[in-house]
Order: C-alpha cells, then sequence, then structure tokens
C-alpha cells in the first residue's frame, strides 16, 4: 500500500460525525470518526439511534478468509467486484489478501478505486462515454503501474471507444476483452461466436484499443443450472483458445491472457472449468469477480452460494444486521417497526426478523415474527401467538443483496459478537 493510499484510508478516520450518517449517536456529534471508534461503545446502551445497520467483524474476517482461499486452491486470480459494497477500507483487505484488482461497473466506481490507489480495475461493461475515456486515459499516462480492463462487445463499442481515445490523444491503448453474452435473453454480450470475432477484428484495426482476452457473466445464463453453465463457461474458454490460436494476442506486447467470468451464484463452476482451460501460447489470468462474499446475506445469496453445493470447501457467514425498533403494536397479530424502502435492501426479496432484544437487555429469536410488506419508513410484521414483542424493543433484520444494502449506509458501525463498536466502515454510492 502507497503512501497517498494509507493517507487517503486514514482520512475516513478524520471525517466529523454528524448528521450526515443515520443511526450514530447524537451525543457524538463533533467527535471524529476514529474517536468515536476509540471509544468502543456498545451499539445497544452507546447512544445509537435506531435504524442502525451493523456488519460483524467476525463474519467479515471469515468471509474474506473463505475466498481467499477458496482462490488460491484453485489457482484463480481475483478481482471482487466492487459494486457490493463500495467500501475503501474493505477493498484493501481485499488486496491484502491478495486479490489482483477490484472489479467495477460504471466509471463512477473506478474513480472512487483511484481516489483510493486501487491500481488494477476491471470494469465489467463497454465504455463509450468520451469523458469517461478521457479520464481513463489520462490515468493510465500519469501513472505506467495502473491497469484498465474493459468489456468491448460490439463493434458500433469499438469505433465510438477508439474514436475517443484518439480524441483524448491516449498514450496507452486500453485493454479490452470481448464478452461474451450468455445467451439469447441474457443481458449484455455478443450473442456469438462469430459476432466475437467481428468485435475483436475491430478492435484489431484501432491503435487506441488492445485485445487481451475473453469475458462475460455466467449467472445470466437463460434459466441458469448446473449443466447450462458449464456448458456456456466452455464456451468461454474454448473461444479464449480460439483467439490465441488464430494470433489475436500475438504481437501486442502482452504478457497474459485474461479469462474472466464469477459471480457469487456459480464460482464453483468457473472453478471447474477454468481447470480444463488448455495451455494457450501465454500464460492465462483466470479472473474470478465474485464479490457478494464480503458480507454475504440472508435469503438470495444465502440460498444461490456454491458453498452450498460444495459444503467441503467452505461457507460465508451473512455479516449484515439492520437493528431496528418496535414503534407500534396495533393489535396481538401485528407490529411495525421503524426501518423502511430507505433503509433496507429489498430487490430480491423482503427481510428476515433474526432476532428480538428487550428491555431486558437478552436477545432472543424472533419467533413468530415474520415482514410481510414495507413502506417507506417502516417494515409490517406479522406476529404470531408465540411472538414475545413490545414497543421499544429491537428486532435485528437480515436482508438480501448486499448491492443495495451499502448504498443506504454511508458510515456502518463494526461489532464484535457482545456488541461492542470496534471500527466504523465508509461507503461511497
Amino acid at each position: 500500500m502507497g503512501m497517498d493510499t494509507a493517507r487517503r484510508l486514514a482520512e475516513l478516520a478524520e471525517e466529523t460525525v454528524d448528521h450526515r450518517f443515520k443511526g450514530l449517536p447524537p451525543a457524538a456529534a463533533g467527535l471524529t470518526v476514529g474517536e468515536l471508534a476509540a471509544e468502543r461503545r456498545d451499539l445497544y446502551t452507546g447512544g445509537f439511534t435506531t435504524p442502525v445497520l451493523t456488519l460483524s467483524a467476525a463474519a467479515l474476517e471469515h468471509n474474506l478468509a473463505a475466498l481467499e482461499e477458496y482462490a488460491e486452491r484453485h489457482g484463480l486470480a481475483f478481482a471482487p467486484h466492487g459494486k457490493t459494497c463500495m467500501a475503501p477500507q474493505l477493498f484493501r483487505r481485499q488486496l491484502d489478501r491478495g486479490a489482483w484488482g477490484i472489479t467495477a461497473a460504471v466509471p463512477h466506481q473506478a474513480r472512487v478505486y483511484r481516489a483510493f490507489g486501487i491500481e488494477r480495475i476491471f470494469l465489467a461493461n463497454e465504455l463509450v462515454d468520451p469523458a469517461a475515456l478521457a479520464w481513463v486515459a489520462a490515468e493510465l499516462a500519469a501513472d505506467p503501474e495502473f491497469r484498465f480492463v474493459c468489456y468491448v462487445d460490439s463493434v458500433r463499442g469499438v469505433e465510438l471507444m477508439a474514436a475517443a481515445l484518439t480524441d483524448a490523444g491516449a498514450a496507452r491503448p486500453l485493454d479490452v476483452v470481448v464478452e461474451l453474452g450468455a445467451g439469447e435473453g441474457a443481458r449484455t454480450g455478443a450473442r456469438t461466436e462469430e459476432e466475437c470475432r467481428a468485435v475483436a477484428d475491430a478492435v484489431a484495426a484501432t491503435t487506441t484499443l488492445r485485445l487481451v482476452g475473453v469475458a462475460g457473466y455466467e449467472a445470466e445464463v437463460p434459466e441458469a443450472d448446473a449443466a447450462k453453465v458449464h456448458a456456456w463457461l466452455r464456451r468461454l474458454t474454448a473461444l479464449a483458445a480460439e483467439f490465441d490460436k488464430a494470433g489475436r494476442f500475438a504481437g501486442t506486447g502482452l504478457e497474459e491472457v485474461v479469462v474472466s467470468a464469477g459471480g457469487s451464484a456459480w464460482f464453483d463452476a468457473v472453478a471447474d472449468v477454468f481447470a480444463e482451460l488448455p495451455e494457450l501460447s501465454l500464460p492465462v489470468l483466470k479472473l474470478l469477480r465474485s464479490g457478494a462474499y464480503v458480507s454475504h446475506d440472508h435469503g438470495w445469496y444465502t440460498r444461490l452460494t456454491p458453498f452450498n453445493r460444495v459444503p467441503d470447501e467452505g461457507g460465508l457467514l451473512p455479516a449484515f444486521r439492520l437493528w431496528t425498533q418496535v414503534v407500534s403494536r396495533p393489535s396481538p397479530d401485528q407490529a411495525f417497526v421503524n426501518a423502511g424502502k430507505r433503509d433496507i435492501a429489498y430487490d430480491l426479496g423482503l427481510p428476515e426478523a433474526e432476532a428480538v432484544r428487550g428491555a431486558d437487555g437478552r436477545e432472543r429469536p424472533a419467533t413468530g415474527i415474520t415482514v410481510t410488506k414495507l413502506s417507506d419508513q417502516h417494515a409490517w410484521l406479522a406476529t404470531g401467538p408465540e411472538a414475545q414483542l413490545e414497543v421499544g424493543d429491537w428486532v435485528a433484520l437480515g436482508m438480501s443483496h448486499p448491492c443495495t444494502i451499502f448504498e443506504k449506509w454511508p458510515l456502518i458501525p463494526v461489532t464484535d459478537e457482545d456488541g461492542t463498536v470496534v471500527e466504523f466502515v465508509r461507503t461511497f454510492f
């Protein structure tokens, strides 16, 4: 980690605690984030207000180790997708654990990464915005160590990129990978190998782009199952081998061919198929991009994680808890807590009630409590006869899809198992 990166990370602890940050103690206003963390306050008695999102320190450490070890076991490089957390402190932990770089989805995310010294960025999108391309060109020119790779999936896109980079006076060619789409009805990417060849030909006709490999996203395979995902991944690796045999990577000064895939649902399939990749004329960077593992979740990824299929490989732990408070108990079968759509990730399912903390300070399972609906600032709870719940009780919710949790909370307390707040994670949207 360079001195400038260390300085920028240290500056996060110098921010003043104030009204910008939800859930933090009002009485702590005026302290810096670092000063508040040093006090090691108790989440439940230290003045924090509900709703408040927390990250488990133990679960974070467990998850970071799990994917580091998995990638090492399977000979994979790792560029976790930063959109799942957009937290430079967590990026640094991933890099310290051997990550090759960080994946981005849009130029703004890449700019955040660069502000915190990330030297390798994989942009999993075709980039055709002239202003963003001019920024990338300037970053490449200013820093010989900086590596930036992005998708191309159309001849038109290649033409737009080449023109924008020429206009920007790009001093270094931009590294690109041809994106193979996951099939008809899937998301982005050239749909056929023939289209991929045409895109590669268009890249070769430019002086501002350099073809470095192939990539895609296997989770977009329509009606994905193990057989379909494996089949698509074999198309991807076959395309890499074909391009290499045709000499598409020769004579460009390339040191390695990039072959990349891997969300958080099928990284076991990626490991299987990438292990089958034949030897090419250059070393291969087998780049996995799974990102949701850092915090994991309750629901979506809990059901989809490959560790369910291969439990001997390890496992992940949900790191998030959103602590809410019962503000209304209008009937025996209904209650309301003070967190809603503005606080909760709900695009892939309603949250799950995990625990209740009563006035006695004891935590118990949220038996008989189900979230049935969300308003802007309230969650609707259905309560069965066995539910023990009173106005004032704290209710912990577990949520799915970490990508949309982090964006709602700019400063998140990290807690030990006993509720001690040990640090704060700053996020950027």
